[in-house]
């Protein structure tokens, strides 16, 4: 994949949005109705969600979806599902990219996000973003069990 564009999503992408996220396995699966809550992004609240897509040949190839918590300074990097043939692209780092900067013009100063341990390819984008490693939620994953790792990085190192 040689091009594509980051974007924050419209109503218009969920459908695609969802199709994506059901084909891949580690996905989280959510409602259909949480991803329709988060588009548009103009909503006031404590709690606010962005979702971001990547587009490229034709058609969508990413999102990730991101948290700010009014009050805290904390944020959270929910979900990031790229295509299994727009991998190793660069389609992950933009959309953490556009997740992080999000965040920080929502007033968080640090990102935390869980990633399964066996997942390495995205455990070392995270690290190359400048994510560390913080603690560990033993058997948070489901089918199949696995370890989440957390992690955490400062949105001024984006």
């Amino acid at each position: 994949m040689k091009e594509f564009k980051v974007r924050l999503a419209r109503v218009e992408d969920l459908a695609a949005v969802i199709a994506l996220e059901r084909g891949v396995a580690e996905a989280p699966h959510w409602p259909v109705e949480e991803y329709g809550a988060m588009v548009p992004d103009d909503r006031e609240g404590w709690v606010r969600r962005c979702l971001f897509v990547a587009e490229g040949g034709g058609g969508l190839v990413g999102f990730a979806v991101g948290k700010t918590i009014a009050m805290v300074a904390e944020a959270e990097l929910e979900s990031v599902i790229v295509a299994a043939a727009a991998r190793r692209a660069g389609v992950g780092r933009a959309l953490c990219e556009a997740v992080v900067a999000w965040c920080r013009e929502a007033g968080a100063t640090t990102v935390e996000l869980e990633v399964r341990e066996g997942n390495s390819g995205a455990r070392a984008l995270y690290r190359g973003l400048g994510f560390v490693e913080v603690g560990i939620r033993p058997r948070y994953y489901r089918e199949p069990v696995e370890d989440a790792i957390l992690m955490r990085a400062g949105t001024a190192s984006f």
